[in-house]
């Protein structure tokens, strides 16, 4: 059987690369976006271009009803097929001292980050313990770990989807699904737009910010047959911020 898998945030930066490092296997990528469908489609070009077939999903991870239904007309369109890998991606960032911080922004975030993973995961976890396989990685970051500042929100988010990460782990372990995280640093996407890199490079010990290929290796190797083993993991990928 052909593997199925679903990237939330598909259409660039990590997500996009990830896309591109499975469809290199020779996997099946369904690609969720919500807005920027000309990014997408350009991701689904790189996919196919790499080896791999591939789809566009539209749905917004933090709305749980049109969540449920892309999911739905998913798996109805393929009665025989199932999503058995889930990188969980999708993010935003709006950031602000707490003092400053509008209930829109503290919403928002918590909507799509934290809300987004149960909207996503719910559903596509009933066929993997059907199935007994299965494996799911959700894209955290250095905020959830030591927090940072002006990022209370997004590090209060991301800090729910590492517990999360451990506690689903233990739920679903005896039926052959991995539920890990990777945790990012600062690494060349859109979402470090506006940051002083020059600045931030010097509290790096690597001296420099991370690439999303980066990025993409390490999910790849935790949804391969080698890391059957490892579960309720978080790994740091952030040139050796501690």
């Amino acid at each position: 059987m052909i593997s199925n898998v679903l990237v939330t945030g598909g259409s660039r930066g990590i997500g996009r690369a990830v896309c591109v490092r499975l469809a290199s296997e020779g996997r099946h990528i369904i690609i969720n976006y919500v807005s920027n469908e000309a990014a997408a489609r350009e991701t689904l070009s790189l996919v196919e271009a790499a080896g791999g077939t591939g789809e566009l999903l539209r749905f917004d991870v933090g709305d749980i009803a049109e969540t449920s239904a892309a999911l739905k007309s998913w798996q109805e369109a393929h009665p025989d097929e199932y999503i058995d890998v889930l990188v969980n991606n999708a993010g935003i960032r709006r950031d602000n001292l707490l003092l400053w911080m509008e209930p829109e922004d503290w919403f928002g975030v918590m909507k799509t980050n934290l809300d987004g993973f149960y909207n996503v995961t719910r559903p596509v976890l009933q066929p993997m313990v059907i199935h007994k396989c299965g494996r799911i990685v959700n894209v955290t970051s250095l905020s959830g770990l030591k927090g940072l500042p002006g990022q209370t929100n997004y590090s209060a988010a991301k800090g729910g989807i590492i517990a999360a990460t451990k506690a689903l782990a233990q739920e679903v372990a005896a039926r052959k699904i991995t539920v890990n995280a990777v945790a990012p640093g600062f690494v060349r996407t859109d979402m470090v737009e506006g940051l002083d890199e020059e600045e931030l490079k010097k509290t790096i010990p690597a001296r420099r910010f991370g690439e999303p290929e980066e990025v993409a290796d390490l999910v790849a190797f935790l949804v391969s047959d080698r890391a059957a083993y490892i579960t309720g993991q978080v790994i740091s990928i952030n040139g050796g911020i501690y």
